[in-house]
């Protein structure tokens, strides 16, 4: 017999209230310094061990780095799915959770997305991008 786990959908929680984690914080910092290998493996450790919805916060900004990842190398196909999941998870925890601007990130990389989408494969814009977008705290002053 074969143990099967319910997939859960990305979906708002009462830990967006919570602070957030050393490791989410450390997967922040290594986004925003376009060390987007470092970060996957970062929110990769805490997103499969988190029980709660908000796994999906944590997953969701992994995939949008993973996304710039294969921007990075060239692989359009890669950027606009992974982007893509990576809203998707998104979603649910706009405008903020666990002090993490995600209504701004959302913004922000639906924007290259979009852009990434109407250029197509064979009109990849250089990376990075003028407007890469960085993970912001709600509590930062911009």
């Amino acid at each position: 017999m074969s143990l099967r786990l319910k997939k859960t959908a990305a979906r708002r929680t009462a830990r967006c209230d919570d602070p957030p984690p050393p490791a989410l914080l450390q997967g922040i910092e290594e986004f925003n310094r376009q060390e987007f290998f470092e970060q996957h493996e970062t929110l990769e450790g805490i997103w499969i061990r988190e029980p709660d919805a908000v796994r999906y916060l944590y997953q969701g900004i992994l995939q949008v780095g993973v996304g710039f990842y294969h921007w990075r190398r060239g692989n359009w196909r890669g950027a606009v799915a992974k982007l893509g999941h990576g809203l998707a998870k998104l979603q649910p925890y706009r405008p903020a959770c666990m002090t993490v601007d995600v209504e701004r990130l959302v913004m922000e990389t639906a924007s290259l997305r979009d852009l990434l989408e109407r250029r197509g494969p064979t009109d990849l814009p250089p990376f990075p991008p003028p407007q890469l977008p960085r993970v912001h705290r709600t509590t930062e002053t911009v």
